[in-house]
């Protein structure tokens, strides 16, 4: 579960991470356990879930947190380089 998500992740395309989720959610048969969890509808939940979901990151986090599960951040080598200010 948790490669699947990281794959997910990986890919960049926030559609791919949301249907990861779904499948997830709805591989544990826990669609209901998550719904209540997160505090969300049941209709609002397969919204979010779905392609055109535009959830906000409080939102996947309750999600995330609902699946016992929690998101974190590493460097990757690439992006911008910073420098330190100079006086």
């Amino acid at each position: 579960m948790v490669a699947y998500l990281n794959a997910a992740l990986e890919d960049g395309d926030s559609t791919v991470l949301l249907e990861a989720l779904r499948d997830v959610a709805q591989a544990k048969g826990r669609m209901g356990a998550l719904m209540k969890t997160a505090g969300m509808s049941r209709e609002s939940l397969y919204r979010t879930l779905s392609r055109r979901g535009s959830p906000n990151i409080e939102t996947i986090m309750r999600i995330l947190r609902a699946l016992g599960l929690r998101l974190t951040v590493e460097r990757d080598g690439g992006g911008v380089k910073c420098r330190s200010a100079q006086r």
